[in-house]
């Protein structure tokens, strides 16, 4: 996007230079990163990334702020999911965009997908840093938007997810997480911070308190960095040590319940210009049935997505009338159908111009900061690393900006 920095970039390239920078990365991480890494971060002027977070925060303002926003979206929480003790507001929220052209031939952006959960805060600052460090660019390049150095970002970081506790006493709760493609996050979380990746299923309760085994010894869990998704509970049919609704005596750094309540939900409630048109599939516009089932060819300019899967599982990018008809009736709260947005190709590489979905990562304790942001690549209908994998200058990258 930065035309001096893209074309020096491209020039300077080597296919060594990119193997190089794959095997720090694994170092740092220490492990294999099983998702697909582009080969180029993306070079963004700074306006444009603080235009993308401005508008973040005022998306989630508009949910959270609203009394009768947050009395619908208490239907969509499942009542064996429904947590006590609800924080006044979400701790960790991501809020991802495409960008699109405008009348005028510049850029504007569009909401893709908005959710209260954590992502990938440790690993996202090690893969800008390494891209900066391998690939010898300009050490004043900056990926945080919010903060004024890495240890400020770290600061908060650790205030967010261990809070006044013993890192000991926190941990980061996961389902199998050795097995996660997100294994490297849970790696550098523990470096940065001291908490250990933890089981869901390993967890041992006595009474209202939860423990983990510690190198042999039985420790009291204070706090919890909810990293479990509760689809994959659900698909893996794994039952918990205990439930969601249990008066437990622990924190949560990232309380369940925001995980429903800002997500896919929210889409249908959003009246921002960033957002495309969406619908709860089970209350479209008599019309748009109409016009839909007259002319089924229209569901191209449309995505079918179930609202609480995770990593795109289960989105259909121009469904046909055969995939609207294996889920139709739709039950209330299932799938949503939402304006396809054709995404404007920004980033030039050697393979042609690849569009950009630009995550920016929130933390929200007493201000509402935007961290790193995570940038996917890709050439093809979805943006996700796992749908683009047999391409090259695709995946997931990181965002840099000047300094000035």
């Amino acid at each position: 996007m930065i035309p001096a920095l893209r074309q020096a970039f491209n020039r300077n390239f080597t296919p060594e230079k990119y193997r190089a920078f794959l095997h720090h990365l694994d170092r740092i991480c220490g492990t294999h990163v099983k998702f697909r890494i582009c080969e180029t971060p993306c070079f963004f002027p700074r306006e444009l990334l603080d235009r993308l977070a401005s508008t973040g925060r005022a998306l989630i303002h508009e949910l959270v702020d609203s009394p009768a926003y947050r009395a619908a979206s208490r239907d969509c929480i499942p009542e064996e999911f429904f947590a006590p003790g609800e924080t006044a507001r979400p701790l960790f929220i991501q809020v991802d965009f495409g960008l699109v052209r405008n009348a005028a031939g510049g850029l504007d952006p569009r909401l893709v997908e908005i959710q209260a959960f954590a992502s990938l805060y440790a690993y996202q600052a090690a893969l800008a840093q390494a891209y900066i460090e391998e690939y010898s660019l300009d050490p004043g390049l900056r990926f945080l938007l919010d903060f004024a150095n890495f240890d400020d970002y770290r600061a908060e970081l650790r205030r967010a997810i261990v809070g006044v506790h013993d890192p000991e006493n926190v941990v980061l709760l996961e389902i199998e997480p050795e097995e996660q493609k997100t294994l490297p996050d849970f790696l550098l979380t523990e470096r940065m911070l001291g908490i250990r990746p933890v089981c869901i299923t390993s967890v041992h309760r006595e009474g209202k308190r939860l423990f983990y085994d510690r190198d042999g010894t039985q420790t009291p869990i204070r706090r919890i960095y909810n990293r479990v998704i509760a689809d994959e509970l659900i698909r893996k049919r794994i039952e918990p040590p205990f439930r969601y609704g249990d008066e437990l005596d622990v924190e949560w750094a990232g309380h369940p319940n925001w995980f429903f309540r800002i997500s896919k939900f929210s889409l249908p409630h959003l009246r921002h210009p960033a957002v495309p048109r969406t619908w709860f599939l089970d209350q479209l516009p008599e019309q748009l049935r109409s016009e839909l089932h007259a002319r089924p060819e229209a569901l191209e300019s449309y995505v079918l997505k179930p609202l609480f899967s995770f990593a795109g599982l289960g989105v259909v990018v121009g469904p046909t009338r055969a995939d609207l008809d294996k889920i139709l009736p739709a039950r209330r709260n299932e799938y949503i159908l939402q304006e396809r947005m054709r995404f404007e190709p920004v980033i030039e590489t050697p393979h042609g111009s690849t569009q950009a979905e630009i995550r920016i990562m929130f933390l929200w304790q007493e201000e509402l900061r935007a961290g790193p942001a995570i940038i996917r690549m890709g050439r093809g209908k979805m943006m996700g690393v796992d749908h683009n994998r047999d391409l090259e200058w695709v995946g997931a990258s990181a965002a840099l900006f000047p300094s000035a």
